[in-house]
């Protein structure tokens, strides 16, 4: 990749991005971004990798989940705690079901722009430019909120750096103490709706009493009270992520310093696109949405292009087709990808296939849709043999009615009561909390016969 640079991507066909109207002022903060510290370093990326690697053979399990789009205006220092906090609670019971280490990612520090399914849109009669992300511009339905500003990169890179800064307190500090993690997970199990988790609840903390008699606790023991932990999102708006790119001084490569790993959308995957140019480059563990128009060929051709030396923990596939649909799709990935002899983790990102506008003209994603992509993802993969390496979850930390369904049963009507995101429907804690409990049952139960994949679900 010695010939690469990172601004080839400008000679490349671009999508879902702004066209900036103050070249000067555009030009102003990609300069003033490129002298700023990077967010992550590369030894940062390199040991993510490595836990990718292990991902990909089944010796451990990507959990990635966070915010849809990272809001300026919710940034606090409760919030990220409360998604981290839930992120937590879901790797230790994912931990359990799997037996093997969880690898977390937060979609944290960096998801603050998003792709849309058209470039304007039209509210009483007025038609504006799409709201893209906090990055880009404003969700206020004005003229003037609606212009891309440059200068949001500042702020973005401002509220990731704080983001990170607490992140790695929380991971190192003693909040994350797995005998406070658990306590928090038997508080959910505690509610009458959800007594059918108490039991996988009450066998985790007989194995804590174990190990605490065994002598392994938290005084002793560094890896009981420290986590690592990582971020990850959409390389969108690339020239944020020019901005942050850095040489690596001991390796001589590329580093995208804006976040650990880095994805492509299914909507910015073309293979001679400005996005794949671009994280074609780097040294992080990239991930690839791949959804339902996603070709074989076009997958070898991006699989080659992103990962030419076959690494493993580089190249994670994120299938993204619907619940009912994954049957249809993933398979002939699943045969693109043998036929190539590539080294992926395969992951299933449940939420993308699953949006819908619910009766009261919310949009929303049923929880059972969710669950049913996840058990196909599950089914399908251990009819082809091959590993499901992991999951991703649009989720916060915090108390929302975004998603229907659950332990608590949200329904149609109750989207109103606390409908906070900026773009897309996200699990509540509760919700994430049940998810991570029906992954562990999959997870435990990934060594016994494979069922019919076509009844999966």
């Amino acid at each position: 990749m010695s010939n690469w640079q990172k601004s080839d991507w400008r000679n490349k066909p671009r999508v879902q991005m702004p066209e900036y109207t103050d070249a000067a002022s555009l030009n102003g903060v990609e300069t003033q971004l490129s002298k700023y510290p990077p967010l992550v370093f590369a030894g940062e990326a390199t040991r993510l990798k490595a836990e990718l690697a292990r991902a990909s053979r089944g010796e451990a399990f990507l959990l990635q989940g966070g915010d849809c789009a990272e809001s300026f205006a919710e940034f606090s220092a409760d919030a990220i705690r409360d998604t981290f906090k839930v992120m937590l609670q879901m790797a230790m019971v994912l931990t359990y079901g799997a037996k093997v280490p969880v690898v977390k990612v937060g979609r944290m520090a960096g998801q603050f722009a998003k792709p849309r399914s058209a470039p304007t849109e039209v509210q009483d009669g007025l038609e504006l430019p799409s709201y893209r992300g906090d990055i880009i511009n404003e969700l206020e339905f004005t003229p003037e909120a609606r212009i891309p500003n440059p200068n949001k990169m500042l702020q973005a890179y401002t509220q990731a750096a704080a983001t990170l800064n607490l992140l790695r307190a929380f991971s190192t500090g003693g909040y994350a103490d797995v005998h406070e993690v658990h306590g928090w997970t038997l508080g959910f199990t505690e509610n009458e709706k959800a007594e059918r988790y108490r039991d996988l609840a009450n066998r985790i903390s007989d194995t804590l009493d174990f190990m605490r008699a065994a002598g392994v606790d938290s005084d002793r023991a560094h890896t009981l009270q420290t986590v690592d932990f990582y971020t990850s999102h959409e390389a969108l708006l690339l020239e944020y992520e020019e901005a942050l790119c850095r040489r690596d001084s001991i390796s001589g490569k590329w580093l995208a310093g804006s976040g650990h790993m880095i994805w492509i959308g299914d909507r910015t995957r073309q293979p001679d696109g400005a996005h794949v140019e671009f994280c074609r480059g780097v040294m992080n563990p990239i991930g690839l949405k791949c959804g339902p128009t996603t070709t074989a060929d076009d997958l070898k051709v991006l699989m080659q292009k992103l990962n030419p030396e076959n690494e493993a923990g580089r190249l994670t596939l994120i299938a993204r087709f619907g619940a009912g649909s994954v049957g249809d799709h993933l398979p002939r990935l699943i045969k693109a990808v043998q036929e190539e002899g590539a080294n992926v983790v395969w992951s299933c990102d449940a939420m993308h296939g699953n949006t819908i506008k619910s009766s009261t003209g919310y949009k929303t994603r049923p929880f059972e849709s969710v669950l049913r992509e996840v058990r196909e993802f599950f089914a399908i993969h251990k009819a082809e043999g091959t590993i499901p390496g992991g999951v991703h979850f649009e989720m916060t930390g915090q108390n929302v009615t975004e998603c229907t369904g659950g332990v608590h049963a949200l329904s149609d009507e109750d989207l109103s009561d606390r409908y906070h995101t900026a773009c897309d429907p996200r699990l509540n804690a509760s919700q994430s909390l049940e998810l991570a409990f029906l992954v562990a049952e999959e997870l435990s139960n990934r060594h016994q016969p494979a069922p019919d994949a076509a009844k999966a679900g």
